[in-house]
């Protein structure tokens, strides 16, 4: 390409070779001239990924394959992918997922047509045969919005809770305003830091009704099914959120939030700990007491309300007691 690409679509890749050529597919079905596909193989382990994207990614055009010394994790894989894209826009696309003929054309034309930061969209979740749409939690469409306005209420799911990378383009002054890097390192959760400082830090975003990528659940390899202490870095991630606010003008009301999201995704990995490894389930509940015990009483009694009582029970019982909250 002569000039500037319109779009890039960064593509981290790791023991995905069996989903490859879906993958590739769907992007050689949205390519255009003014598109980019920037590939990082993240020196996969148990299988031939890197070959396979070698050898698929001939027939697509404006595509290359970058591959890293070492694994770094997914946070790690989207950055080098983000320093090498040179579109006007990104995307990112996971390495086992796939797109709708057109989706790229209509995901550019949704963000150049309402001139905001970035655009968020819906998605279609695959779990084998099944397929089920996923609409981000925000409702006015296709008008431009205040991030900021969009991470309220505290006590309902908002579009901080909708953390997918891949749901969205986002505009090159992002990055410059170093909104669109991820914390190098985290294995998981690697989206919750980076979608609070977007929706704290950008100036204008939409979500449009766009349903063009497919998320495929269930896959052997990734780290969703895996039990293993990778799986804890969403301590980290949540602890990297609530670092982060502390300094905003609405501090103690952004916090409220993050401790209620915080607690949800405690309580879910203690309710499905058994798919852990022994001892990494020990050091989740562990971890899960001490991050608790961070919280104040009266922060914890706030953010449990509601929450159901399996949680609420789960919460109490790991701290060590929280009279008084409403299940």
């Amino acid at each position: 390409m002569a000039k500037e690409p319109t779009l890039s679509v960064v593509v981290p890749c790791f023991n995905i070779e069996t989903y490859v050529p879906d993958t590739v597919t769907s992007l050689v079905n949205n390519a255009r001239d003014d598109f980019e596909f920037v590939f990082v193989e993240d020196r996969s382990t148990k299988d031939r990924t890197y070959e396979a994207l070698l050898a698929l990614t001939k027939g697509l055009r404006n595509s290359r394959v970058i591959r890293h010394e070492r694994n770094g994790g997914l946070a790690t894989a989207r950055n080098t992918g983000i320093d090498a894209a040179e579109g006007r826009y990104l995307t990112f696309l996971d390495g086992d997922d796939w797109l709708a003929p057109g989706y790229l054309a209509d995901l550019v034309d949704a963000v150049q047509r309402l001139d905001v930061d970035f655009v968020r969209t819906d998605h279609v979740q695959v779990t084998g045969l099944e397929r089920a749409v996923h609409k981000a939690p925000e409702g006015r469409r296709h008008i431009p919005l205040d991030p900021r306005g969009s991470i309220f209420p505290v006590d309902d799911t908002t579009m901080v809770d909708y953390p997918y990378a891949w749901a969205g383009v986002y505009h090159r002054r992002l990055l410059d305003r170093g909104l669109l890097r991820f914390h190098d390192g985290l294995r998981t959760a690697e989206d919750r830091p980076w979608i609070w400082g977007l929706h704290r830090s950008a100036e204008s975003y939409a979500v449009a009704s766009l349903r063009g990528v497919f998320y495929r659940r269930g896959v052997t390899t990734s780290l969703t099914q895996i039990g293993d202490v990778r799986q804890l870095d969403f301590f980290r991630s949540f602890d990297l959120v609530l670092a982060e606010l502390a300094d905003d003008p609405e501090a103690a009301k952004l916090r409220k939030k993050a401790l209620r999201n915080y607690c949800v995704v405690i309580a879910h990995q203690l309710l499905d700990r058994g798919r852990f490894e022994r001892g990494v389930a020990s050091r989740l509940r562990q971890m899960a007491a001490e991050a608790l015990g961070r919280m104040t009483e009266d922060e914890l009694n706030e953010a449990l309300v509601g929450m159901g009582e399996e949680r609420v029970h789960t919460l109490r019982r790991i701290r060590g007691g929280l009279k008084g909250v409403a299940a």
